[in-house]
């Protein structure tokens, strides 16, 4: 039986006497989409955090593609990646100048051609050579993806993909993530916002609240569970009383 891509034991972050995370514990296997929910304040960003190694868990154990993070980062972290709108590339830097940065970070042993392959995957042709500061918020967020995917990372970790895009382009960008998950077998994590997006991209959600998963499942399980008509209303639910699953079982 294969290896899960991620297993996460008892983890727990404190920044002082403020818990951030507390207990957590889920797996992801391969080729899994799996969506991180929770409201402002959830625990998604530092959760996300650790499992990039960007900070240290106060206590429990992370494992990502059998090599245990605490330990063996150095080996994980060429084979993942992370894109957020909310988390700048250097603005003086033109996109294919960022591109090229990166590719060589990442050792890519010919990282033109691969930027050549992203920047069409995402439409940056017309602007590769123009500053990211001079770009709009949507394209910066394109620029960012194109970025995380240079590599072709077995795991990937996104935060609100297509914020700022307009209907349409979120669409071809939705798209290319699921072509680029069915070609490849990558496996993604998804922190967003958007419910529909998450209702059609993962097939399991954890819902987060005050650091801990309050509910998990299959969004088709969660909507018959809650008895909803979509995620959205799930997730209000969930996030706004996380005893209202039992109240509404009690009430039947």
């Amino acid at each position: 039986m294969a290896q899960p891509v991620i297993q996460v034991r008892n983890l727990r972050k404190e920044f002082d006497k403020v818990v951030a995370v507390s207990n957590l514990n889920f797996v992801l296997e391969y080729g899994e989409t799996i969506g991180l929910l929770g409201g402002n304040g959830a625990g998604k960003s530092t959760t996300l955090s650790m499992l990039l190694g960007l900070l240290l868990p106060s206590s429990g154990e992370i494992t990502i593609l059998g090599h245990n993070m605490l330990k063996n980062r150095h080996r994980v972290l060429p084979l993942m990646n992370f894109s957020s709108p909310y988390v700048d590339l250097p603005y003086r830097l033109t996109v294919r100048e960022n591109l090229t940065v990166y590719g060589h970070l990442y050792g890519l042993s010919n990282p033109q051609d691969r930027i050549v392959e992203v920047s069409h995957d995402f439409d940056l042709c017309e602007f590769l050579d123009r500053p990211l500061g001079k770009l709009s918020a949507g394209q910066k967020t394109r620029a960012a993806l194109a970025k995380a995917l240079l590599n072709k990372p077995k795991l990937l970790l996104l935060d609100e993909p297509t914020a700022s895009m307009d209907p349409d382009t979120a669409e071809v960008i939705r798209q290319h993530l699921m072509s680029y998950q069915a070609s490849t077998g990558a496996t993604i994590i998804l922190a967003s916002h958007n419910m529909a997006e998450v209702e059609r991209l993962c097939q399991r959600v954890l819902i987060m609240k005050k650091g801990e998963i309050v509910e998990k499942g299959s969004p088709a399980h969660l909507l018959a569970q809650y008895d909803r008509q979509n995620m959205e209303e799930v997730f209000l639910d969930v996030t706004r009383n996380t005893n209202f699953k039992n109240q509404r079982t009690e009430a039947k």
